[in-house]
């Protein structure tokens, strides 16, 4: 680490380099209608330059010396709004766009930035500047959110998250407004039984170099959202730059990243945006870093074409796919063995992708309708080949695992405001979903077209008041269950602060493995399970200090109901399940409860430092139809996390340390029956005291060091990223090796040190 530093200061030009300059521009528009707001003041908190935008509503400001600004944009009878943290380099435009809302122009200003201020709470905005500033998140935005409260990381080797201790089933990603396959590489990564998850995987397909708005909700959704019960990551893309072309180039341990963007001509709107990764981890391996034994490799391409057509609206074509792999192998020497996993060979394979098309029409100065029509698909394949470890040449078995996924979804929505106090949004979702498992000689299938409309009214009652009033209904067309679900959600400013309140009815249907239930003679019977549903409340307050830093406290519980679970095994129930297959006859008579207390310290990026501390104490437990309450699986009972950074700027360099301390409760996990695996020949749990046994606190600290170069026409970024720099070794889980002959502690990854190098042009 020294070294690296020594290096880079060596290397560090002269603080009296001529400051290198760009343009920020972008578009101020109506939320509602997303038609221009001429004459709108857009200005750099703090200096002196400022613009007003034209009849399209278009702004630009050149010759901004490159540098951190906070953007602000005012126009009469709307509320003004701050993008913070706006960073500007050098060969690059920064290209904002601004919503404004109606109201009144004289409230606190709003921050677009983690906590939104909108009707809708429990919403965290995530930027494509966190996730190339934040320590270890991999160009990942699940990796970002894992520092928002109530969030924990399910494993290191992948994405999946516990949210308020509602497992990684339950979070739902949406692409452009719609609900999408799993849209992750390696979607076995840190699995217990190595089979594929539902809803994570060890890296987003979509680099975040892509993304635009992505919003992750936590809990009480509003009426546009459906079928989740814990976290929701809605991902858009950004637009392309339409007036220049700029590319961007990095390369590093992990693999190579190439975009561009740029308009298809001189005298068009119309731009383009795309981005291909091809991973290389090997070298990691080679490096002597622990991945497992495993050689991984992936690459995907994304991309999105925006062609504004007039008074028609806005067209938009997008789409993403790829690739992954990874290969165990075992040993030949037999005498290398250490643990039963050291005599398989194992290939896992993985494919998906999604493309669609968006159209915004504004149809008048109140009102504006969006649809969007998408297809996303994935398939995976794990075969397991047991060898003798007598005769490594002989197999003892070959285990095989398939999923196949398919959905075709189509959104609809009107965005009307009847004034400054009244809007409604209204709109309808259709999906047609089909999905194949197969486990061995095991398979089944399901389709189903399901059908979920809403409506959702906002009225600002007083001036400081305003509520959000919806309704959802959620049809699965694969059972014919349905569920009406009503929510609300208010926001009263009290001086400096914010009390919120929501409130909500969801319902989510269970995965494909519990429908199907392969391998047992009970599937016919699960397969018309009913919906799991959950009332969510929250209550919040949110406090904001004079200059950047706030202070939000906020309680919590969530009751859930309709919960399938096993009526041979009183302990088990959905709420704990992750990959594994099920083989238990299910009825819908368990319950679950999440209550917790959350709250968050956030200082955004002023004076070159940002400081984001967030804590939670939670209780998740649930009960089957004949037990009494018991601890869930993601019962950590608490988590801390603490991201900070600083800055430090000579000249047209910026040098960059980032740190983020992860310190969560510890899972739980079920006593293993020694004799009974002995005799099984693979891990027999005592199920009858199911995650009675709570594993070591979860304490992980990473960082990330880098320099950013301004030239006239590039700029470059070298870096280090080091996940888990104490190299702590935390439990994932434990289980009954067959080889050894003894219950074994797996842990998580160690350190994992990324060098890469990026250049803007």
């Amino acid at each position: 680490m020294l070294r690296f530093l020594a290096v880079l200061l060596l290397i560090s030009p002269s603080v009296f380099a001529q400051q290198a300059v760009s343009t920020i521009r972008g578009y101020v528009l109506d939320e509602d209608s997303h038609t221009p707001l001429p004459g709108a003041t857009v200005v750099l908190k703090g200096t002196d330059k400022g613009t007003s935008t034209d009849a399209s509503g278009a702004f630009r400001l050149e010759n901004i010396e490159t540098g951190r600004y906070n953007v602000q944009a005012s126009y009469i009878g709307y509320k003004t709004t701050v993008k913070p943290e706006v960073l500007l380099e050098s060969g690059k435009e920064q290209v904002l766009t601004f919503y404004l809302t109606k109201g009144d122009s004289t409230l606190r200003e709003v921050v677009v930035h983690y906590l939104k201020s909108e009707n809708l709470n429990n919403v965290y905005e995530i930027t494509n500047e966190q996730t190339l500033r934040y320590a270890a998140t991999y160009l990942d935005p699940a990796r970002v959110a894992s520092s928002l409260p109530g969030v924990a990381i399910a494993h290191d080797q992948a994405n999946g998250l516990v949210v308020r201790g509602n497992g990684p089933n339950t979070t739902q990603w949406r692409l452009e407004g719609v609900e999408i396959v799993n849209p992750n590489h390696f979607s076995n990564a840190g699995t217990f039984s190595d089979r594929a998850t539902q809803t994570g995987g060890g890296v987003n397909i979509l680099s975040t170099q892509l993304l635009g708005t992505t919003n992750f909700l936590t809990s009480a959704y509003a009426a546009s959202y459906g079928n989740a019960l814990g976290g929701i990551m809605d991902m858009r893309f950004r637009k392309g730059n339409d007036e220049k072309r700029e590319f961007t180039a990095q390369a590093g341990l992990i693999g190579l990243d190439i975009a561009a963007e740029g308009p298809f001509s001189a005298n068009s709107k119309a731009s383009y945006l795309a981005n291909y990764r091809y991973s290389f981890t090997g070298i990691l391996g080679a490096m002597g870093v622990d991945l497992g034994g495993e050689s991984m490799s992936f690459q995907d391409l994304s991309f999105n074409i925006s062609l504004p057509a007039g008074k028609a609206g806005v067209f938009t074509v997008f789409g993403m796919g790829g690739t992954s792999k990874n290969v165990f192998e075992a040993k030949d020497d037999v005498s290398s063995w250490e643990y039963e996993k050291d005599g398989f060979n194992i290939t896992y394979k993985s494919k998906m992708g999604a493309a669609g098309i968006t159209h915004t029409l504004p149809l008048s100065a109140k009102t504006s309708w969006r649809s969007t029509v998408a297809f996303s698909g994935l398939s995976s394949e794990r075969e397991g080949i047991r060898l003798n470890p007598d005769n490594v040449s002989e197999v003892l078995y070959s285990e095989i695992d398939e999923v196949e996924k398919a959905k075709i979804a189509f959104t609809t929505s009107l965005n009307h405001r009847f004034n400054s106090k009244h809007r409604v949004l209204a709109g309808a979702y259709l999906y047609q979903d089909y999905d194949r498992l197969r486990v061995n000689d095991k398979e089944g299938e399901m389709d189903g077209l399901s059908f979920m409309p809403y409506l959702t009214w906002q009225w600002q009652l007083f001036r400081k008041f305003r509520t959000e009033l919806g309704v959802n209904y959620f049809y699965y067309g694969f059972n014919g269950k349905e569920s009406v679900e009503p929510r609300g959600a208010l926001k009263w400013d009290i001086g400096k602060g914010t009390i919120g309140f929501s409130y909500g009815w969801h319902s989510q249907a269970q995965t494909p493995q519990v429908y199907l239930s392969l391998g047992s003679k009970v599937s016919n019977q699960n397969r018309y399970l009913d919906l799991t549903k959950a009332i969510h409340y929250s209550l919040s307050y949110e406090y904001h200090f004079k200059g950047s830093s706030s202070l939000k406290v906020e309680g919590y519980l969530q009751e859930l109901s309709n919960v399938p679970v096993a009526t041979t095994v009183p302990t088990y129930s959905v709420l704990n399940l992750v990959e594994t297959a099920v083989s238990h006859a299910l009825v819908n008579k368990g319950s679950g409860q999440n209550l917790g207390v959350e709250a968050t310290w956030n200082t955004y990026l002023a004076r070159d430092f940002y400081l984001m501390i967030s804590g939670s104490l939670y209780d998740s437990k649930y009960k089957g139809e004949r037990t009494g309450w018991r601890s869930t699986r993601f019962n950590g009972n608490h988590s801390l996390a603490v991201t900070t950074g600083k800055e430090i700027k000579t000249g047209n360099s910026i040098w960059g340390i980032n740190a983020k301390v992860l310190w969560l409760g510890g899972f739980r996990d079920t006593p293993v029956d020694v004799a009974a695996s002995e005799a099984a020949g693979t891990t027999v749990y005592r199920n009858n005291q199911a995650f009675t046994l709570q594993m070591k606190d979860y304490f992980r600290p990473d960082l990330r060091i880098y320099w950013k170069k301004n030239k006239d026409s590039f700029s470059s970024t070298l870096s280090l990223d080091i996940q888990n720099v104490s190299s702590t070794k935390n439990e994932a889980y434990s289980y009954y090796d067959t080889y050894v002959k003894k219950i074994v502690v797996q842990h998580q990854l160690g350190m994992i040190p990324v060098l890469s190098y990026r250049v803007e042009f």
